[in-house]
């Protein structure tokens, strides 16, 4: 590890939950809200074009984003986890937190976890709130932790800070039903006695300004953070937001104010959140030596179709699919980066890169060595970031569904390793008739939305794919060193291969 050094920048993830790759008006002009913030972070920065989440859902995500491993190296090989539990992240496994907090930065976590945690006792009656939760976010590398413990629409709902809870969620509470798809509410009133299935709630707890207090909160600390910044210790913030994830709880500053209804709504709230985020920077005199990174879980729920049927706006874009799905629109998301002391404004990188780079990119930046049992999914962005004309030969990038399905990306070639999308698209997984297509082969430099599948036609491309996805598993690791171990049980989507 090394020491931090004063030229080194402080760093800021700013992390939305189920935004769309066309959820950014920079990069979709017909865009039925407006996102003068996120552009901003394109017109100053660098946009990864064809940048993805490593997987169409939320956890296994997060779980990339902070060790830059694949998740499904895991014990988690398909759907997300709860609010209350083990913490998918291992004890002892290196995070951006902790390979930070070692080199000498001071390490925040403000927002969404849904990595799980423990807390004492059992639901309906059975918590001890008084005792301290464990195994999250400090026992990961993080010196101050602020947030919530999992989505908004099931769990525990209440703020928590560094290993306490804040508020007793003592009460329970239901979705309150919208009026259009997949549209709802966690709000008053709550209930006193708990009923099956019901979520633990604090009294005070209110859905529509969690992300102004999640926001405050944040450039709270940045303030209090720039005085040892200025000095020579940087700075690590993980913002992961709440929002567009459902419930669509806007805050009413912001209804109505949107061509979009309601989610336009909660996404122009989304955008002023990231805004005073950036403005936090510029006021405390910190702009030029931050690095912001911007990106989303995964791509758009699957009321996408609500919005593009309704208002014409295309979250996806023109990719096919959204959360959940194996389809780019359920992993190609906003992926941008601003660092105005070293990168040069509005660049692009067309290059497909994932979340998991972020580690090994982070690590460059602050010249620090990797053991080879850390980020193994990893691979530096750093000089792509300055020069986007940079190369990384055989870099694969590997894609996961909800229902735990691969595609694996070469170049222009992707495959998926099923028939069907993994989520909401109903995927068919059944041993195809004769003649069928085993899986599905696309070339995204012609057919970006996925619409005439290739596998007949390029066996070898399929073959050489499929090969690589094996050693990518049978490795534990995407890049070069030692193979690494992982947990193989329970592994039913290995419909192609066995594992010794």
């Amino acid at each position: 590890m090394c020491s931090a050094q004063k030229n080194n920048p402080n760093i800021i993830i700013i992390y939305t939950d189920d935004q769309g790759y066309g959820d950014v008006g920079a990069l979709n002009p017909e865009a039925k809200f407006k996102t003068p913030n996120m552009d901003r972070l394109v017109d100053e920065g660098v946009t990864f074009t064809d940048g993805h989440s490593s997987d169409a859902v939320c956890t296994p995500s997060r779980y990339s984003l902070l060790t830059g491993r694949y998740s499904w190296r895991t014990s988690l090989k398909k759907n997300v986890l709860a609010a209350d539990g083990p913490c998918l992240i291992e004890d002892g496994r290196v995070t951006m937190a902790s390979l930070l907090r070692d080199a000498g930065y001071n390490t925040a976590m403000i927002g969404k976890w849904h990595l799980q945690m423990e807390f004492v006792g059992e639901v309906n009656g059975g918590r001890d709130w008084s005792k301290p939760f464990t195994d999250g976010p400090i026992e990961k590398g993080f010196d101050y932790f602020y947030g919530i413990p999992a989505s908004m629409n099931y769990g525990i709902l209440t703020y928590l800070e560094n290993d306490r809870v804040l508020e007793p969620p003592t009460l329970y509470t239901k979705r309150k039903v919208g009026v259009t798809p997949r549209t709802y509410r966690i709000a008053p009133p709550y209930d006193k006695a708990y009923k099956e299935k019901l979520i633990e709630v604090a009294p005070s707890f209110i859905d529509e300004l969690v992300l102004e207090t999640l926001t405050n909160k944040a450039v709270e600390y940045i303030r209090n953070a720039t005085k040892d910044a200025k000095k020579g210790t940087p700075f690590f913030l993980y913002l992961p937001l709440t929002s567009p994830h459902l419930p669509h709880c806007t805050h009413p500053d912001f209804q109505g104010k949107s061509d979009c209804g309601n989610y336009g709504d909660f996404m122009q709230e989304t955008d002023y959140r990231v805004g005073q985020v950036l403005d936090a920077l510029k006021a405390n005199g910190i702009e030029d030596n931050t690095l912001v990174i911007f990106s989303s879980d995964n791509g758009a729920e699957s009321n996408y179709k609500y919005q593009r049927d309704t208002y014409q706006h295309y979250s996806s874009l023109h990719f096919k699919g959204g959360k959940r799905d194996i389809y780019e629109g359920g992993h190609r998301v906003p992926f941008l980066m601003r660092w105005p002391k070293e990168i040069k404004a509005g660049i692009k990188v067309n290059t497909p890169v994932c979340q998991t780079d972020y580690l090994a990119t982070v690590a460059d930046i602050i010249g620090a060595k990797l053991p080879d049992d850390a980020a193994e999914d990893s691979y530096s962005l750093y000089e792509m970031m300055k020069n986007p004309k940079t190369v990384i030969t055989d870099k694969p990038l590997v894609n996961h569904s909800f229902t735990g399905h691969f595609a694996i990306r070469e170049g222009k070639w992707k495959l998926n390793m099923l028939r069907g999308s993994g989520g909401s698209l109903k995927p068919v997984i059944i041993k195809p008739k004769v003649g069928e297509a085993l899986y599905e082969l696309y070339d995204l430099d012609n057919d970006p939305g996925e619409t005439k599948n290739l596998y007949f036609e390029h066996p070898e491309v399929v073959k050489r794919l499929t090969d690589k996805m094996t050693q990518i598993i049978k490795n534990g690791r995407s890049t070069k060193g030692e193979p690494q171990p992982f947990v193989k049980e329970n592994w039913k989507q290995l419909t192609w291969m066995t594992l010794d």
